[in-house]
């Protein structure tokens, strides 16, 4: 019997559409290719950082106490996953949201960002994610590359960018996606990567994905997304459950396995609907 060949390397696709570092950076903190952490040279991380911190807005807040407070919160609603909680700890909700509406960016809610979109519920980010590593961890706990459909303001970006090697996520309107690319220049994430496009047809050029995550909703899993996930790789994403009372959504947990896929219908969500095309 011949021993069983060995798959072939997929060559890491390049990406025009990196966050570039503004003028007048350090160059310590300009050159971060290959860091393990760039970000941890901004601060914007850093739950060290003294506890009266100033957010952009001009309005004094403890960001790190209320993070703090947020994180305990989803813990006591089940959360268990350690690194998805420090993930969630570490960023910094409040700069993805518009300043009037800062105050309320540690509450377990939905807020809108524009153009009718919303950023998720702090409990439901952390519930996908969790999710997603019980499913597409490493053995190192590390996922490896990501793909997320509708980047949005750009917040489970920075989150998944704690959790996972690389980042790849896409957007299908403009005004979202240039917004996600201000609000994360500062953190200065080596490892994600924003493109412009329709999420729908996923992103075949970064595939396989160790891990695919969607924030909107539709009928059906796209084939592509299923096509794009590696062997052994887990997606979640809301979908139209057919049969529910005004075609409710749920959140499904796909796996992908060398015999084929598997399929899990869990807990009712509401995200927006997912569009194909770009405008």
């Amino acid at each position: 019997m011949k021993p069983p060949a060995k798959p072939t390397a997929v060559q890491r696709p390049g990406f025009p559409v990196r966050l570039a570092p503004d003028a007048g950076t350090p160059s310590a903190t300009k050159n971060v290719a290959g860091r393990a952490h760039p970000e941890r040279a901004t601060g914007l991380f850093d739950l060290k950082l003294p506890a009266k911190a100033v957010i952009s807005s001009g309005v004094g807040m403890d960001s790190r106490a209320v993070r703090a407070r947020m994180v305990q919160k989803l813990a006591a609603q089940g959360i268990a996953d350690a690194q998805v909680l420090a993930a969630l700890g570490h960023v910094e909700r409040h700069r993805f949201v518009d300043t009037a509406l800062v105050n309320q960016a540690y509450e377990d809610t939905s807020l809108p960002i524009g153009l009718g979109q919303t950023i998720s519920k702090p409990n439901v980010v952390a519930r996908m994610l969790e999710l997603l590593r019980q499913g597409a961890g490493s053995p190192s706990g590390k996922l490896g590359r990501v793909l997320e459909i509708g980047t949005g303001c750009g917040y489970q970006a920075a989150v998944l960018a704690q959790l996972a090697s690389e980042v790849y996520s896409i957007e299908r309107l403009r005004g979202l996606h240039d917004k996600a690319r201000e609000n994360l220049r500062a953190f200065r994430l080596a490892n994600v990567h924003l493109l412009f496009g329709d999420g729908m047809a996923g992103y075949a050029k970064g595939a396989p994905y160790a891990a695919i995550i969607a924030a909107a909703g539709g009928e059906e899993i796209p084939p592509a997304w299923v096509e794009q996930l590696a062997v052994g790789g887990r997606l979640v994403a809301p979908m139209h459950i057919a049969g529910r009372a005004g075609g409710a959504q749920a959140l499904v947990v796909l796996d992908k396995t060398a015999q084929g896929v598997t399929q899990t219908i869990l807990e009712a969500v509401h995200f927006v609907p997912l569009k194909s095309g770009t405008s």
